[in-house]
């Protein structure tokens, strides 16, 4: 497969970074580039702008365009941007050209939203958005279609480079991975809460948005994983999972505005989601800024100390 990088530097965190919003419900570009530069500055290296987290769907075309474009400038030379792609495929056509001429590295499918699906469909999208934009792919999975069987055939196209995976089924997952044999890497779409089981059953990246919140702490435990310092792991992700915990009530509805809210504590406003995604009541920012608090305080004191062991090795 040709490559304009390599496979392995999908093996790490993938931040899906928080649309930030003026006051008039506008993109606020500046904040949104600064807070990428703190993610990069953080260790954050692959980056998912305008995807799930991001609010996809409450974006048009032009805006996700707009955060790719913001995302590749503020990320740096050895960062990795993909573009989310998804509904009609004129649509993600049109997303993925342009973000491709601003400098992404490659494209994600969207998980779909359309009624009536099937694998056939499914499998004439994605070649007829991969044949239109030439683009290296990942391809995220959250229900039923595509199926495993799709993805190990999506397997061989030389686009395709990597599955997001979010159906949380290990032994499902874990047959899957090895019927593939190592064609793709193999990446946990559904953050810390599963990312340990994940890794296990070999997907050695993951996805975030705690990391808005935490990156030092989501990438340390990753490198505690992939180091197999299992213990180390898991006492971080339990440092991380009262976020993920809350991100996941009331069907995952929390999700966004959760992050936000946190982001706004740390003195970032980015706006409130757009609808139709969940507006927090004040007892609920109440409550969020107090479980928050033990999670900022372990991150700042992972940063310095981070930052203190880095000054030593000069």
């Amino acid at each position: 497969m040709s490559q304009p990088f390599e496979q392995r530097s999908l093996r790490t965190v993938h931040l899906v970074p928080l649309t930030a919003y003026n006051e008039d419900g506008s993109l606020n570009l500046d904040a949104q580039g600064e807070h990428t530069s703190r993610m990069a500055a953080a260790g954050m290296r692959v980056f998912l702008p305008g995807a799930g987290t991001s609010e996809f769907h409450s974006l048009s075309a032009d805006e996700i365009v707009e955060l790719v474009r913001v995302t590749v400038e503020a990320s740096g030379d050895n960062a990795l941007v993909f573009a989310p792609v998804g509904m009609q495929p004129h649509n993600a056509i049109d997303i993925g050209e342009r973000s491709m001429e601003l400098g992404a590295d490659g494209v994600m499918f969207m998980p779909f939203a359309h009624p009536y699906l099937c694998d056939e469909g499914a499998r004439d999208y994605y070649h007829t958005v991969l044949d239109a934009i030439s683009a290296p792919a990942l391809i995220y999975k959250k229900g039923d279609i595509p199926s495993d069987k799709m993805l190990l055939e999506l397997a061989d196209h030389p686009l395709v480079i990597g599955i997001k995976y979010a159906v949380n089924n290990m032994h499902q997952f874990r047959t899957t991975v090895l019927a593939d044999g190592g064609r793709v890497e193999w990446l946990c779409g559904s953050a810390e809460r599963f990312a340990p089981y994940y890794m296990l059953a070999g997907a050695p990246g993951y996805t975030t948005g705690a990391g808005n919140l935490c990156p030092h702490l989501s990438l340390a435990m990753h490198a505690a994983f992939t180091a197999g310092e299992m213990t180390e792991g898991m006492r971080l992700q339990q440092l991380i999972l009262p976020i993920e915990d809350y991100r996941g009530r009331a069907g995952d509805s929390y999700n966004i505005s959760m992050l936000k809210h946190g982001l706004k504590l740390l003195g970032h406003d980015f706006g409130p989601p757009r609808l139709p995604q969940r507006r927090l009541t004040s007892d609920e920012e109440s409550e969020i800024a107090t479980m928050l608090e033990p999670i900022f305080a372990a991150e700042t004191e992972l940063r310095k100390e981070l930052a203190g062991t880095r000054l030593s090795e000069a």
